[in-house]
Formats: structure tokens, C-alpha cells, sequence
């Protein structure tokens, strides 16, 4: 039988204890498991590096709500991502990342991966001829981020995926921004997709981690490899806290989104606002491919002052409601300055972000409570 996104989030992987009947599933917080013989342990417990009932609950749900076939959980969105690109890719290898990715990715790439030997170059992700002319003869994989971060751009996800198929590299997608509930790029054609489940997928801002999805065989087996042997992977109460935020993912999700499309209308409004980036405006340059492949067009917001850096900087200063502070997808509401907070790394390269750009994780609050504040922030 079928069921629902909802449904899965609460059910998938998450049956009644057998022995108590407990409809949440439990903290095992074990290192070791008894063994019915030597080499006989039940079920593949035997040791928690390598597969804990707690997280592989959480792995479980989240391949089921990816449209997967098989998920991996990890003790940080970036431990998620260098076990990939470790797992895929060897010295000498080549990616194509996003020209406007998140500071933290292009931070792995140009300060860790490249002393590997691992090479990369960024194209903007909308043009698929910019992409095409990215690719060499040693390209392992396409790095998708859709929506990205923090300049909201969008990429086409089915036409990349063919694209990638072509030239026989993978095409691996960061749906943090989007979470499963607003897009499945699996469904889409992407080989593997990435989530920071720090953000929307964990949702209460308590909990840090990461998360890989995949349908191939093949690649789900060399990901568990690699998984147990580099040993990053989360813990069973941090998978526990993320298993809970999963329930109330879609319903959050709708929160979010409403709120973010009332802010961005406002602040298209606003005088002090040179530009709002968010794809649920029509005039956004991807909104008909956001609205294709997307339920929703998501909870962040960027925006542009006219006032420029001095400008940003006081709006995220000023705010009562929205806290400034890093990270997003939290039910409460964060306002940051990329430039010199979460994108700080990218700063002096191809990939630094404006100065004069502020970034919204819109939360679930009263929108009217959120748009005062905006309000007297902007002045």
C-alpha cells in the first residue's frame, strides 16, 4: 500500500516496540550487543558504529519520505558530505560545484578536498551550458544545490540529471533548504541527495546532524562502508531528536512557507529593499522550475538594502522577534548576515556573497509579529 508523506514521517521505520509496545521508538543507547554465537549477531546489531536500532529508524524514514531505497545518518551535515565525496571520488577526481553555494560546502571543497587531490570548479547551476562547458574528462559528479544558499537560485534538477547521465557522472543534491516534504530529487533523477537535517528535517534548533539518500545498490553498499569505517555517523539520541522533528516536518513546512510568502511580498514593497530573492515571486528568474519541482517554495528569504553593508548590518541588529544568529529551519525565526557569518568562508573568492545581503530562516510564528518586526528593523 501507498501512503502519504504525513503518514510515512510518523510510521516509516518506526513500528511499535516488540517488546513493550512503545509507539516511539526507543533511546538504544548501547555500544555493544550479545552475539547468538561468534559471528552471529541478530539482526546486524554488533556494534553501534556500525548500525544502532535508534538511527536506523531515522535512515529508514528518511529514504522512505526521499522516495529512496536506503539512508545514512550522520553526525553533521558536513560529516554526510566528506563521506560521500570520499566514498565517489578519489585523488585527481574533478566536481562541479554551484557558483553560489553554501560556505560551509565550499569551504570542504577548497580548504580539505583540494589538499586530497580532489579538484572542482563552480558554474552557475541555472545555465546548463555553463554546466556542460564545467565538465572534463576526469568530472565525477555535479554538486546541486536547489534552492541555494543564500541566494536563493534554482536549478533544474530533471534537466541536470540528464545532463549527468549523458557524461556519465553522478548528480548529488543538497535538498536542505527545500526538506523532502517540498521536493524529492531522487524522483527527479538525481543519483544522491544530502541534507543538513540540523535544519528543517530536525527543525527545533537542538539537534545537529546529517543525513545521505540513494536508490542504487551498489553505491548504498559502498555508502555503509564508508559510513562505519570513517565513523562519523549519529549518535542514537541525536537520531532520536531528529526522528521526532521528522513527524512534524510537513506541518511545519506549510507554516514556514506561508510565512515566507507573505514576508517576501512585503518586503517587494518596501523602499529600503533593492531586491527580494525567493522563488515564489514570479519574477524570480527560477520560478517556473521551482514551481515544477518544488510543493512549495520553501521558508527562506534573502533580500538586498539599498543602504548597503551598513544598512544589512543594522536591519539584523535591530530585530526583536527574528534572532540573529546562524543556521535556519528552526520553528523559531533567524536573521543573519551571510557575508560575514555563514558564508564568511567564501569571502575574497568567486563565490563571496554581497555585502549589502540579509538572509531570513522564516519561522512559524504570528506572521503579524514577524512583519512588525521586520517593519521597525527596516525603518
Amino acid at each position: 500500500m501507498t501512503y502519504g508523506f504525513n503518514t510515512l514521517a510518523i510510521h516509516a521505520g518506526q513500528d511499535p516496540d516488540p517488546r513493550t509496545g512503545a509507539v516511539v521508538t526507543p533511546i538504544y543507547a548501547t555500544s555493544t550487543y550479545y552475539q547468538d554465537g561468534v559471528g552471529r549477531p541478530r539482526e546486524g546489531y554488533e556494534y553501534s558504529r556500525t548500525k544502532n536500532p535508534t538511527r536506523a529508524a531515522l535512515e529508514e524514514c528518511l529514504a522512505a519520505l526521499e522516495g529512496g531505497t536506503r539512508g545514512f545518518a550522520f553526525a553533521s551535515g558536513m560529516a554526510a558530505e566528506d563521506t560521500l565525496l570520499r566514498t565517489v571520488c578519489v585523488p585527481g577526481d574533478h566536481v562541479v560545484i554551484p557558483n553560489d553555494a553554501y560556505g560551509g560546502t565550499f569551504r570542504l571543497f577548497s580548504k580539505v578536498l583540494e589538499r586530497w587531490g580532489l579538484r572542482w570548479s563552480a558554474a552557475p547551476l541555472s545555465d546548463l551550458d555553463a554546466v556542460r562547458a564545467a565538465l572534463t574528462d576526469s568530472t565525477r559528479l555535479i554538486w546541486v544545490e536547489s534552492p541555494t544558499n543564500p541566494l536563493l537560485g534554482i536549478a533544474d534538477i530533471e534537466a541536470l540529471a540528464a545532463l549527468a547521465r549523458d557524461h556519465g557522472v553522478l548528480l548529488v543534491v543538497d535538498n536542505t533548504f527545500a526538506s523532502p516534504y517540498l521536493q524529492q530529487p531522487l524522483r527527479l533523477g538525481a543519483d544522491v541527495v544530502v541534507h543538513s537535517t540540523t535544519k528543517y528535517v530536525g527543525g527545533h534548533s537542538d539537534v545537529v546532524g546529517g543525513a545521505l539518500v540513494c536508490s542504487d545498490p551498489e553505491l548504498a553498499d559502498r555508502l555503509a562502508f564508508h559510513s562505519n569505517a570513517m565513523g562519523a555517523i549519529a549518535g542514537p539520541f541525536d537520531a532520536w531528536l531528529t526522528l521526532r522533528g521528522l513527524k512534524t516536518l510537513g506541518v511545519r513546512m506549510e507554516r514556514h512557507c506561508d510565512n515566507a510568502e507573505r514576508i517576501a511580498q512585503f518586503l517587494s514593497s518596501h523602499p529600503a529593499v533593492a531586491s527580494v530573492l525567493y522563488p515564489g515571486l514570479p519574477e524570480h528568474p527560477g520560478h517556473e522550475i521551482a514551481a515544477k519541482q518544488m510543493r512549495r517554495f520553501g521558508g527562506m528569504v534573502s533580500f538586498r538594502l539599498r543602504g548597503g553593508y551598513e544598512a544589512a548590518v543594522a536591519c539584523c541588529e535591530a530585530t526583536k522577534v527574528f534572532t540573529l544568529g546562524e543556521s535556519l529551519g528552526g520553528v523559531e525565526s533567524l536573521i543573519e548576515h551571510p557575508g560575514q557569518m555563514t558564508h564568511a568562508s567564501a569571502a575574497g573568492s568567486a563565490l563571496e556573497v554581497p555585502a549589502d545581503l540579509v538572509r531570513l530562516s522564516v519561522g512559524i510564528e504570528d506572521i503579524d509579529d514577524l512583519l512588525a518586526d521586520l517593519e521597525r528593523a527596516l525603518g
